[in-house]
């Protein structure tokens, strides 16, 4: 994908997740253990503001403010946060930022916040009970982020050991494939683009019914134990 779909998806979910905030905000989200909705939003929002810095300021330790208290605020500061970085990512992708992985681009952030808001607007719309399909050419680019930056990133900070053996994904609708570790692949596992992603990100278990398994199985949840995510 282009900076301009990850831009345009990315204004797309910010607006979507935006208007969970009309919802309960003390709503619990499963997948963030402890976090309520408002939680939730003050993580974007605050995420939002620090990779915005990471451009404009060419830095990774900003600290943001905290986001308000008050409901009526927390929209206003959310909305705030959302074109505070929609604006420092609006430029050419080959722009030079700081980034907790290479590429050391402006392009890193249009990816990574894009699938931020994508992930995060799901668990805002589960909470609620409405969860919308994900964007299935979106949702392969965040299958392909786990494998080049996510999980090698975990292995770089001693958060887990590299692989032993491979384990090939397969997205049933968009046709594309993944491979994680050396050699030949022990297992397959097959699935839409959406669902794939979503469990590489535990929000769906690995025995679902939209998934399929071939292979040694056995080996390949090992390579799924990664973690490969933070």
């Amino acid at each position: 994908m282009d900076a301009p779909s990850f831009l345009r998806h990315l204004r797309h979910e910010l607006a979507a997740f935006r208007a969970c905030l009309d919802g309960d905000l003390s709503v619990p989200i499963e997948h963030c253990s402890g976090w309520t909705l408002r939680d939730l939003a003050a993580h974007l929002g605050g995420s939002n503001l620090w990779a915005a810095a990471a451009v404009t300021e060419q830095r990774g330790d900003y600290e943001p403010p905290a986001a308000p208290t008050d409901p009526a605020e927390l929209l206003r500061w959310f909305d705030e946060s959302s074109e505070v970085l929609l604006r420092a990512l609006d430029v050419d992708p080959g722009t030079s930022a700081w980034t907790f992985h290479s590429p050391h681009t402006v392009g890193f952030w249009q990816r990574r916040r894009c699938l931020e808001a994508l992930v995060h607007r799901w668990d805002a719309e589960h909470a609620l009970g409405t969860p919308r399909p994900l964007n299935a050419e979106l949702a392969g680019e965040g299958v392909a982020e786990v494998f080049d930056t996510m999980a090698p990133r975990q292995v770089a900070r001693g958060r887990a050991e590299p692989p032993a053996a491979a384990l090939r994904l397969d997205a049933t609708d968009t046709g594309a494939s993944w491979t994680y570790g050396p050699g030949a692949p022990v297992a397959v596992l097959s699935g839409s683009a959406p669902d794939l992603l979503l469990l590489l990100w535990g929000r769906l278990p690995r025995h679902g019914a939209s998934l399929t398994w071939q292979g040694d199985q056995q080996a390949g949840q090992r390579i799924l134990d990664g973690p490969l995510t933070p």
